[in-house]
């Protein structure tokens, strides 16, 4: 397996925002049912419950309780866990222009959830780092 990119100017000129198709949510159940488990895009073990990210369409099927409604960006760089400065560089510049957002690392990509009104702008925002 390649450990993906550490350099941050080249993470940062080449990280090409991705939206995914899709309204997410975030929300918390103590036992969640494998199916569920297997429709989030995210989950979280922690003290409280289990955090998933699910579509918001499974969400409302089921009828869980969420109050964040996300769009989700993924950066198609390649970017290496040990990388410095990333998600400091896209969260300043977003949070900037008063957009929140909820990163999650993956072993290749960083997705970012943001206010689902946001996401279009934020995509915008992430981009322009390219030119900094």
């Amino acid at each position: 397996m390649m450990s993906g990119e550490n350099n941050l100017q080249v993470l940062l000129r080449t990280a090409t925002p991705r939206r995914n198709e899709g309204q997410y949510v975030f929300c918390t159940l103590q036992q969640p049912a494998a199916e569920l488990l297997a429709q989030a895009v995210v989950v979280v073990q922690e003290r409280e419950g289990t955090t998933l990210v699910l579509p918001q369409a499974v969400a409302q099927a089921r009828d869980i309780d969420y109050d964040y409604l996300a769009g989700w960006i993924t950066l198609e760089v390649h970017s290496s866990l040990a990388a410095v400065g990333l998600t400091a560089a896209f969260s300043t510049v977003l949070a900037e222009e008063g957009i929140s957002c909820n990163v999650v690392a993956g072993y290749y990509h960083d997705h970012i959830f943001v206010a689902w009104d946001d996401t279009e702008r934020a995509i915008a925002v992430i981009r322009s780092l390219a030119a900094r």
